[in-house]
């Protein structure tokens, strides 16, 4: 009995332990949660009364920013007034130098005069039986005058310069263009009636090479047609090409014209920033061609209707007069720098982005299926490395020596293409021409370029017509075969380099300094001093390229064209968001920026931040260092700055925090200006250098941060 009672207390103590057990881990727990209560009660307590000062803390300095506004921008607008004075500075430079050449009576027109450019055109139209060498020499100073007016029209704010007399440059433009081509035919025209007396002794045909720094000219005769010599590499030039049978058993002659500039492709493409015809870049905006899909020989049999001018090269002024009839000023005008907001607001225009539809670089022309002509969309893919106009043409009668005279039958045309339609091969396949081209040295082509030929009755540049394309980057050659002979081009996408890595910008003197941008495939510098520009380096897989342009002093809108014709495109175009990933930036912001950047380079470092992407669409974001050494702004200590283009605020933000946000640096302000902003914390001898610079090398740092637009595609 006494054991049946001690299991019994035992058991009842077992229990009642275990269930005060129970109760203990309970009460533990129920501590633990009212513990984590409180702390989370007191956490959004504290982050509440932290969210209340610092609204209370944006609020008085909201309120004090108000306050000061209008002071700070009468401040600003002082200082603003260098962008005047460079435009001034830049009218009267024109000015100068039109009276200085004038006086200089070196006989070569003024290509905004009507009366001298037309007396200039009509005088040399008149000549006859040019030689190529002279043509070339001419063709520099026609070169020279196109520039002028290009330069002329990028440079004129649209409110200084007449709808009339934009146009009247525009066509001045177009007609030296025209004259200049058809004065190579002429000159082509005249060797070919003498084309005997130049025969080689090996062939018996004749051929030569003509070179200077804009223009390659390489002719063969076809004089004793005989198969074996149906190709020719032209060694001078690397240029070389294989003639179907057909061909090679008649009278012709073979042209490959290579001209460092293209004069074929629409004017806004030639010269980023000049006006285009009304309406978007499509297809259907462009007349339609007749063609049946077959290709360039349909189009070779059309082109003899008129056998005065070969039909590859009619791409004159009947054409491209019309093209530019309707056109309207849509250039970013660097030259007038505005210091009202309203005004400001007004420039910035120019940079606002058309809808981000997608286009592809090669579309189908109106009225194809599925053999329609493959149309290049100048938009994305651009002609780079000049243009190649290879021609087949009918060999004129030579001239004979009957005793102690010459005799040569004088045809009353000038020169003609030869009326070539491919046949069929021996393997049963369409006869083909074979065409090797050696590219041009000073052209960076980043990527395998894409071969185009021009079409002249679209008017436009198309990719069908072309096979067995081999492109060798080495030997800076392409071969390729083509029905018939037309104008080709390398087309480069405009916007390989694009977004940016990285951009930096900082003085290196009293109005110096340097502007580095890492592009995509290229880290380019570019040196700034006063009024002119120099590319320092353009370093491509740690090699250093285009030494024929590095070095050299020249005006900012002379290095944009320059960096393009070598292939180094990094000047987005009005279209160019519809190509490149980034976000969208407000242009009233941007441009204000770029003003205000400008205006501060003569003492302070600008670069990129990573932060930028993650503001919102109508606020730019990037670094900015007080710099008054020559040095690299590596070491520098940044700080991050967040403008919308009325408000600037100093942000709490570093390059290495984990996520973006707009809190405020402590002890800063809001502020209207830039200048304002960096002045809470600058030296006084920085602030000085700012009061003492240069209107000049103010307006070209404001040209090349407008026209690389680094603060909306980086």
């Amino acid at each position: 009995m006494s054991s049946i009672i001690l299991t019994f207390v035992f058991f009842s103590l077992t229990a009642n332990m275990k269930f005060n057990g129970k109760k203990g881990k309970k009460g533990k727990a129920a501590r633990l949660r009212a513990e984590a209560l409180l702390r989370a009660q007191q956490e959004e307590e504290a982050r509440l009364e932290r969210e209340r000062l610092y609204r209370e803390l944006v609020e008085r300095l909201e309120a004090k920013y108000e306050g000061e506004r209008e002071s700070e921008l009468a401040q600003y607008n002082s200082l603003a007034q260098k962008f005047l004075s460079a435009k001034q500075w830049k009218m009267d430079y024109r000015e100068q130098a039109k009276w200085e050449h004038y006086l200089s009576c070196d006989g070569t027109p003024d290509p905004t005069v009507p009366q001298e450019i037309n007396t200039f055109m009509s005088l040399w139209c008149d000549e006859q039986d040019q030689d190529v060498q002279l043509v070339m020499e001419k063709g520099e100073v026609v070169l020279h005058l196109i520039e002028k007016l290009e330069f002329l029209l990028l440079e004129t704010a649209p409110e200084d310069i007449t709808d009339e007399k934009q146009e009247q440059y525009l066509q001045v433009i177009l007609q030296l263009q025209d004259l200049l081509h058809q004065k190579y035919n002429d000159a082509t025209q005249s060797l070919l009636k003498i084309a005997s007396m130049y025969e080689d002794s090996e062939s018996g045909n004749m051929h030569t090479v003509l070179k200077d720094k804009n223009v390659t000219f390489c002719l063969w005769a076809n004089l004793k047609m005989k198969v074996r010599y149906k190709d020719h590499v032209f060694q001078e030039a690397g240029h070389a090409f294989e003639l179907p049978l057909s061909l090679a058993l008649s009278s012709v002659a073979v042209r490959v014209l290579y001209t460092r500039y293209d004069h074929v492709s629409p004017l806004w493409v030639q010269c980023q920033g000049l006006p285009r015809p009304e309406g978007p870049a499509t297809l259907e905006s462009a007349e339609q061609p007749q063609d049946t899909g077959q290709g360039s020989a349909e189009e070779e049999e059309e082109g003899t209707e008129e056998p005065s001018v070969p039909a590859a090269e009619k791409t004159g002024s009947k054409g491209r007069k019309k093209s530019s009839a309707s056109l309207k000023e849509t250039s970013n005008n660097t030259g007038d720098i505005k210091e009202t907001q309203e005004e400001t607001e007004k420039n910035s225009e120019n940079l606002e982005e058309p809808s981000q539809e997608e286009e592809a670089p090669l579309q189908e022309a109106p009225g194809g299926g599925e053999e329609a002509p493959r149309v290049v969309d100048l938009e994305q893919l651009v002609p780079v490395g000049g243009v190649f106009h290879i021609s087949v043409l009918r060999l004129p009668p030579q001239a004979q020596d009957v005793g102690d005279w010459i005799m040569v039958e004088l045809l009353d045309v000038g020169l003609e293409e030869y009326p070539y339609s491919p046949g069929k091969a021996e393997d049963g396949t369409q006869e083909a021409v074979q065409i090797t081209l050696r590219l041009p040295d000073n052209v960076i082509y980043f990527k395998v370029p894409v071969l185009a030929r021009w079409d002249p009755a679209g008017q436009w540049w198309r990719t069908d017509g072309i096979s067995k394309i081999t492109y060798e980057a080495e030997k800076k050659s392409i071969t390729f075969s083509m029905g018939g002979f037309s104008t080709v081009a390398l087309l480069q996408d405009a916007h390989l380099n694009l977004p940016y890595q990285a951009w930096e910008l900082h003085p290196t003197g009293v109005d110096e300094g340097l502007f580095t941008i890492t592009a995509v495939f290229a880290t380019i510098q570019i040196q700034i001093k006063d009024n002119q520009c120099m590319l320092s380096s353009v370093v491509v897989e740690e090699e250093e390229v285009l030494s024929h342009i590095t070095g050299k002093w020249m005006s900012p809108l002379a290095l944009r064209a320059a960096l393009k014709r070598a292939g180094v495109n990094i000047f987005p175009a009005e279209h160019s968001p519809k190509y490149v990933p980034v976000p969208r930036k407000g242009p009233l912001a941007e441009v204000r920026a770029y003003e205000q950047m400008a205006l501060l380079a003569a003492a302070f470092a600008f670069a990129h931040s990573k932060w930028n992407g993650e503001a919102g669409p109508e606020q730019v974001v990037f670094k900015v260092s007080e710099h008054l050494t020559a040095g690299s702004a590596k070491g520098n200590h940044w700080s991050l700055l967040m403008f919308d283009g009325e408000k600037v605020q100093h942000l709490k933000l570093t390059e290495t925090s984990e996520a973006f946000s707009e809190e405020v640096q402590e002890e800063s302000e809001f502020h209207s200006t830039l200048y304002h902003m960096v002045k809470e914390s600058a030296s006084n001898e920085a602030m000085e250098k700012v009061e003492r610079a240069g209107c000049m090398f103010i307006d070209s740092v404001y040209q090349l941060l407008l026209a690389t637009r680094v603060l909306a595609f980086s």
